[in-house]
């Protein structure tokens, strides 16, 4: 058993779009309440219905989402654009100016769960982020990984790679477990070599991931005890 904190909560209100840091958020059958509960469809010809990532657009990451001030994520989103104008997620002429930002034809879609590995949470550890920091020889911007739950905890670092079925993590009241389908360690995309605003892109990250790492930082886990995660809770792992 290892002991630690919750260090940072981040949550992602539209897929693949910049996200918020939260104090506290909701943890249940969705995942992280209200993360990636909203997305971008391609309406491309030989894409259309397609779920719009960083993978195909990049720019992608120049927009922002949070749920404002209220920080409640059963209301719709703002969405932040590169110029710095402020759209709110209702607004009829936002998939209009998304598709003029983006340079392709696009379609908006509520729905909870629209995470890559379905309604799962990310959980990332301190002691991993700093030692690839060390090995590349350059600070890791922890967004880059779109990490809902950053841990530190009296564990060596990568040791979360060698999580299997079964693994648990208490954060508060809640409890996630490495289960079900796609849990486990996580495979990563090319996303994490994006800047977190999405201008420039650092190869040498996922070659390193691969060649060190296996492709691996983070662990995929579900909610098997629903609750609230706050800043500082103390963590739990078995």
């Amino acid at each position: 058993m290892a002991l630690g904190t919750v260090a940072e909560l981040h949550r992602w209100p539209v897929k693949s779009l910049r996200g918020e840091p939260v104090r506290a958020a909701r943890f249940d059958h969705r995942g992280m309440a209200g993360d990636r509960a909203h997305a971008l469809r391609d309406e491309r010809p030989t894409r259309a219905g397609n779920v719009l990532t960083v993978r195909q657009n990049p720019a992608m990451l120049g927009w922002g989402a949070a749920y404002g001030e209220t920080a409640d994520p059963a209301e719709p989103p703002q969405l932040h654009a590169p110029d710095g104008a402020i759209w709110n997620w209702q607004d009829p002429e936002l998939g209009d100016a998304l598709a003029e930002s983006l340079g392709i034809p696009l379609s908006l879609r509520a729905a909870d769960g629209q995470q890559d590995r379905g309604p799962t949470v990310l959980v990332t550890f301190e002691a991993s982020r700093a030692e690839l920091g060390e090995e590349l020889g350059a600070e890791v911007d922890l967004r880059r990984f779109r990490t809902n739950l950053h841990v530190e905890a009296d564990l060596p670092a990568f040791a979360e790679e060698l999580w299997e079925p079964g693994a648990t993590l208490t954060a508060g009241a809640v409890e996630l477990e490495v289960t079900g389908d796609h849990a486990g360690p996580c495979i990563r995309c090319a996303v994490p070599s994006w800047d977190a605003a999405g201008r420039e892109r650092w190869r040498d990250l996922q070659t390193h991931l691969i060649g060190r790492h296996d492709n691996k930082f983070g662990v995929i886990m579900r909610v098997t005890a629903p609750g609230e995660i706050r800043l500082g809770d103390p963590v739990t792992t078995s």
